[in-house]
């Protein structure tokens, strides 16, 4: 009974229930990434260069033969990735730069003024100091 119990205290810390959040919506995150690239930036590239699609580009190092497939490196794919990859790695330094920023104001900010007798108190011990 002790490992469910530790089970469980370690399922319910925050922690945990962060990291698998943090996975989901990053897996969607990265779907929305990807279609970005594929069908939004792609495209008018493509067209821009002759109507060239990066998704089928591909190298054949050996044609299909009956029923079996061609060997092909995709190198279109590749390309399309390599976007994806700049595009969602900018996206997170731009959140973990606003993040760190927050974090910055937060720490700048001025400690709150002491309470009057506390003052007073702090003046009385630097004059008797001085004495």
């Amino acid at each position: 009974m002790g490992l469910l119990k530790e089970f469980k205290e370690f399922i319910v810390k925050g922690n945990a229930i962060d990291l698998a959040v943090g996975i989901i919506l990053g897996a969607a995150f990265g779907a929305v990434v990807s279609s970005l690239v594929a069908d939004v930036i792609m495209p008018p590239i493509g067209a821009l260069m002759s109507g060239v699609d990066f998704s089928k580009m591909a190298f054949e190092l050996k044609p299909a033969e009956g029923d079996k497939a061609a060997v092909v490196i995709g190198y279109g794919k590749f390309i399309n990735a390599i976007i994806a990859l700049v595009i969602q790695g900018f996206a997170i330094f731009m959140i973990v730069k606003a993040i760190n920023s927050m974090k910055r104001k937060a720490e700048a900010a001025p400690p709150p003024a002491p309470p009057a007798d506390v003052q007073l108190l702090t003046e009385i011990r630097d004059l008797l100091k001085k004495n």
